[in-house]
């Protein structure tokens, strides 16, 4: 009975993320554990991508699901991180409802919950209170665990007051089940209705969703996830911050620039976290692309100084 309580009001927090009767204050005080009832939404995902087995596959599925991780990538490393947590440039209201929107699609909650979280990371990066830092925590925690404890999911509002000034963002920050219910209905449609007008292309509208919404965010969430574990314990160190921050090119290549972590810890506030041409950035390319047409604009650039100390380091 306590099991079944437990999981009813999951489902009520699940629909509204600010639910909290005991007052939010109260739940992240709790002590951090690994909770059961929210890793069902973990293991649901996972076993979805199994569906494979009875949809198959098709290069249209395949297509559409690497394109979905893209968009979404993009959604999350642009939007989410680089403009809602840090402001490294300016955008318009419409704009940044949609990408926000869009990125509610990658399950990822909310962008003022997403904003919070990492800005408290970096105020106490690999710190006791980091939430989700391996050096204090261990990798798997760090990858996946710090997401099923209840202390971690209220929105500390207080530390996105910005943010908060726009009813529109809280909206879908309280209710991002939006986003992933929006996909996976317009995943079905789209699979059906080229089943029924293109059946050539061979695909269909659980077909699309198994590739779409579930192998697709399924990859992108551990990705997403390899910058709080991978990032803080492999890669190198170009600048001597008070963290285990590091770069890697793989990592930067897998989410289209975030990688380069160890230079955003070192200075956070840029739109470019790649820091020199051989350091590829996707997200800020992309971004120099939304500024040429006037949809993003002031790009924070990397200062000069801080170039000059990455060449004072190697020559030393």
């Amino acid at each position: 009975m306590r099991f079944v309580t437990t999981l009813g009001r999951r489902l009520v927090e699940a629909v509204d993320s600010d639910y909290f009767p005991a007052g939010s204050e109260i739940v992240r005080s709790q002590p951090e554990r690994m909770e059961f009832a929210r890793l069902i939404p973990f293991i649901i995902l996972h076993l979805g991508c199994l569906g494979v087995i009875w949809t198959g596959w098709s290069w249209t599925a395949v297509i559409v699901a690497a394109a979905l991780y893209v968009v979404r990538m993009f959604a999350i490393t642009a939007f989410y991180h680089r403009y809602f947590c840090h402001r490294a440039y300016k955008t318009s209201r419409a704009a940044q409802f949609l990408f926000a929107l869009i990125g509610l699609t990658a399950v990822q909650r909310g962008p003022l919950w997403w904003a919070a979280v990492h800005r408290h990371h970096h105020a106490h990066s690999d710190e006791e209170v980091d939430a989700h830092s391996p050096v204090q925590k261990g990798f798997l925690w760090s990858h996946v665990g710090w997401l099923t404890s209840s202390r971690n999911f209220p929105t500390d509002y207080r530390i996105v007051r910005d943010l908060v000034r726009y009813p529109e963002l809280h909206f879908l920050n309280r209710f991002d089940l939006i986003g992933p219910v929006l996909l996976l209905v317009l995943l079905y449609a789209l699979g059906a209705g080229l089943e029924a007008f293109a059946p050539g292309l061979g695909t269909s509208g659980w077909q699309m969703v198994v590739w779409g919404f579930f192998i697709s965010t399924t990859v992108l969430f551990h990705a997403t996830c390899a910058v709080n574990s991978f990032a803080h314990t492999l890669g190198s160190k170009r600048f001597p911050t008070e963290d285990e921050s590091r770069n890697s090119f793989l990592l930067a290549i897998i989410t289209l620039g975030e990688g380069w972590h160890n230079n955003h810890h070192h200075y956070q506030s840029s739109a470019r976290q790649g820091f020199y041409w051989w350091e590829i950035d996707i997200s800020y390319y992309l971004l120099k692309l939304l500024a040429a047409l006037g949809i993003v604009w002031d790009l924070r650039e990397v200062p000069e100084q801080v170039y000059t100390q990455a060449d004072a380091k190697a020559r030393s």
